[in-house]
């Protein structure tokens, strides 16, 4: 998949082609939709599907203070967007300068000029352009103008939940890993390299991963799940902790998976996976260290019937 970073990373002249626009935080299966239409539509017209997605998320420039924690780094994003049809992604760098510009200056630069779209396939609640000013309806009258169609797709719900990345946050912050892959059609995953820690779960007889999750990455409530551990084509069976354990003192707060059944594993400076399954409880503080074997075997037992391992 061709990757371009900003407008003037664009090939010129470019043919026409299909092009899916949005910030696609988490690719969950309302982006899947629009992602998906916009694969009829190039199919159909023997065309190239391009996605185009900005980075950092709007909110990090306009609204710091209130910018979310992602669902996953640029990088996931675009292996996302590869497994769902795109041909190419277009990363448009999101700047002030980008946000003060109109609706109909962002459209001629990016979709007319820069792309040549003939199909722009959109969730039906996109907005655009200096003031979020430019919606569905001002697109289809621009797209008269500059020889394109509009789709726009619906991105709510199901029978269980609406499909949008604010909702999966919500569900991850109360610990509802289960609810959040329904959204997303997937597990939610956090991915980084394992780093060493103080090595208490070696000691406790349970060897622990101890992953460097970017800062920016939304995490799950502190507690402890069933989930996989992913190294590469290897699937793990895990059970994992989210938070600092309180049993200890000054314990950092991180991402920890121990391997069912595993001692031998040497994980250390590889980049893993963390898929979360289910949520097994809270964390808790224990008096003293026999306690906490004692649950962490409980934790073990549960995640073994929750995954059939």
């Amino acid at each position: 998949m061709q990757i371009w970073h900003g407008l003037g990373d664009l090939p010129r002249p470019s043919g026409p082609c299909v092009v899916a626009i949005g910030k696609f935080d988490g690719v969950h299966r309302g982006h899947q939709r629009v992602l998906a239409r916009a694969r009829k539509h190039a199919d159909e017209r023997n065309l190239p599907m391009y996605v185009v997605t900005f980075d950092p998320h709007p909110a990090v420039v306009l609204r710091p203070e209130v910018a979310p924690k992602m669902l996953g780094t640029l990088s996931d994003r675009l292996e996302r967007l590869a497994a769902h049809g795109a041909d190419a992604v277009l990363v448009v760098p999101f700047t002030a300068q980008l946000a003060a510009i109109t609706a109909e200056q962002a459209v001629r630069a990016v979709l007319s000029d820069g792309l040549n779209a003939q199909v722009v396939v959109v969730g039906a609640d996109f907005r655009f352009g200096s003031g979020a000013a430019g919606d569905v309806s001002f697109m289809r009258s621009m797209g008269e103008k500059h020889g394109f169609v509009v789709d726009a797709v619906d991105l709510q719900s199901d029978d269980t939940d609406r499909f949008s990345s604010t909702r999966v946050r919500e569900l991850l912050a109360v610990g509802d890993v289960a609810g959040a892959a329904r959204i997303l059609g997937r597990p939610y995953t956090v991915t980084g390299p394992v780093i060493r820690g103080e090595q208490r779960g070696r000691d406790l007889g349970f060897p622990t991963a101890n992953l460097e999750v970017p800062d920016e990455l939304a995490s799950p409530l502190d507690g402890v799940y069933a989930g996989w551990l992913v190294d590469g084509t290897e699937r793990l069976p895990a059970a994992i902790s989210v938070g600092d354990n309180p049993t200890f003192a000054n314990a950092s707060h991180r991402v920890e998976a121990y391997v069912l059944d595993r001692t031998d594993l040497d994980l250390y400076g590889k980049k893993v996976s963390v898929e979360f399954v289910a949520w097994l409880r809270d964390m808790l503080p224990f008096e003293g260290i026999e306690p906490l074997k004692e649950a962490m075997k409980a934790d073990v037992e549960e995640t073994r019937r929750i995954l059939g391992v």
